[in-house]
């Protein structure tokens, strides 16, 4: 195509209100006050925006956690003026949830991308195996009203407990589950199969959503 063609194909989509996406993978947000987002997350914006976060021993924006929050808190940070923010996660597909007033879901701190200022949080780390499993899971837990953005590598599979899951591949649910840790007692000495650790999701309300792909963490 020519570079006309190109650039009116790919051009942002008209839109002032509300996250929205640009395509699978880049989430244009319309600022107009203040969005918490994924440190590192953004990629362009239009308009008078700016950033805040608080350093970490590491370096770098380890974000607005709230008192009393662990320490390993999910890195985000306040965006705020007026424009458009364009944010994206190395490519990964992002999906847009509306939560409504009270509502709450869990997600993996690695898998949350932006979410408004209406929305509630807390950052934990969560499961009595969860030292065992890469260092602990950070978990960020969102109540609504608001609009919430997370990121799945390829299309997520949204299943009804009971299930079991690699905490690896586990990308968020509802919050009305509890979920526990446990080993898989099946495998042989000696052997490695890299799912000795899993998450037991019990019950029949509720969902969980996992991904095909498992971010790397959970070692024998």
């Amino acid at each position: 195509m020519d570079v006309e063609e190109f650039t009116q194909s790919n051009a942002p989509k008209d839109g002032n209100s509300g996250f929205q996406r640009e395509n699978k993978r880049l989430l244009d947000i319309p600022v107009d006050g203040m969005v918490m987002v994924k440190a590192g997350s953004m990629i362009g914006y239009t308009g008078e925006l700016t950033f805040t976060g608080k350093s970490s021993a590491e370096g770098g924006l380890t974000g607005f956690v709230k008192e009393a929050v662990s320490s390993e808190g999910t890195p985000v940070m306040e965006a705020e003026g007026s424009g458009h923010l364009y944010v994206a996660d190395q490519g990964k597909k992002v999906q847009i949830l509306e939560l409504d007033e009270g509502q709450s879901i869990s997600v993996n701190g690695n898998d949350v991308l932006a979410f408004e200022s209406t929305v509630d949080y807390e950052i934990n780390t969560i499961g009595s195996l969860s030292e065992v499993a890469a260092g602990g899971l950070t978990n960020v837990y969102l109540t609504g009203p608001g609009e919430v953005a997370i990121t799945t590598h390829g299309d997520p599979l949204v299943v009804t407990p009971p299930v079991t899951t690699d905490p690896d591949a586990t990308v968020a649910w509802s919050t009305n589950l509890s979920p526990s840790f446990a080993t898989n007692k099946t495998i042989e000495i000696g052997q490695t199969s890299g799912e000795n650790i899993q998450m037991e999701f019990t019950g029949s309300e509720g969902f969980v959503v996992i991904q095909p792909y498992e971010e790397g963490g959970a070692q024998p």
